[in-house]
């Protein structure tokens, strides 16, 4: 009899504790759900913008020559990112605007020149973009390979085609790639993150003449 009992007792607590346990996991697992699902919503959300960028970049290139539409363009941009090219690189899906400085908040709505010239200029074009796991942004600059075309609009709408010819890891703190002294050529640098390592994605390009 205080067999039964003691194993009644037992499974009692037994259950308590699953139920517990279940609790819990039920809890974290609804946490990671909602963390999910805003980061995917904002992810979404700044992607629609940055494409929304590249489209006003599109229109203000038409009107190009009109004077007064250009002055209305920087005097309401004077508060807002300022949109001074186009990226394309077809082998990966990849269209953006740039945007002239880089800063956390900019970072997370579309890619951003970091430190050099305007788009093709003399010099090396420096830009910066996040690495999403839902692939947006320079999420896929590994899928490119040495030979890859890149394709940069400069405001006035044209475009100068980029062949990649170094890809390399360096330090978070390594701004070597960076570098102006070019020999009078036009070059893009591209970097993002290494989600796992933590270093940075460096591809360098140059203009083909």
């Amino acid at each position: 009899m205080n067999q039964i009992i003691y194993d009644k007792e037992r499974n009692r607590k037994l259950d308590k504790k699953y139920r517990i346990l279940f609790y819990i996991f039920s809890s974290i697992a609804i946490i990671a759900i909602i963390f999910l699902f805003t980061d995917f919503y904002n992810n979404s959300r700044n992607d629609y913008i940055s494409k929304k960028l590249a489209d006003s970049y599109t229109i203000s290139t038409l009107y190009s020559n009109n004077t007064s539409y250009q002055t209305e363009v920087q005097e309401e941009s004077a508060n807002e990112p300022f949109v001074i090219g186009i990226i394309k690189i077809d082998k990966i899906n990849l269209n953006y605007a740039i945007l002239s400085i880089s800063n956390n908040d900019l970072l997370d709505i579309s890619v951003c020149r970091f430190a050099g010239p305007m788009p093709n200029e003399v010099g090396n074009l420096c830009i910066a973009g996040h690495n999403y796991v839902d692939y947006k942004f320079f999420s896929r600059l590994n899928e490119l390979s040495l030979g890859d075309k890149i394709q940069i609009y400069d405001l006035a709408g044209n475009y100068v085609t980029y062949e990649i010819y170094d890809i390399y890891e360096s330090r978070a703190d390594d701004t070597s790639c960076t570098f102006q002294d070019t020999n009078n050529l036009k070059l893009v640098t591209l970097v993002t993150c290494n989600n796992v390592n933590g270093k940075r994605l460096v591809l360098h390009a140059k203009e083909i003449p």
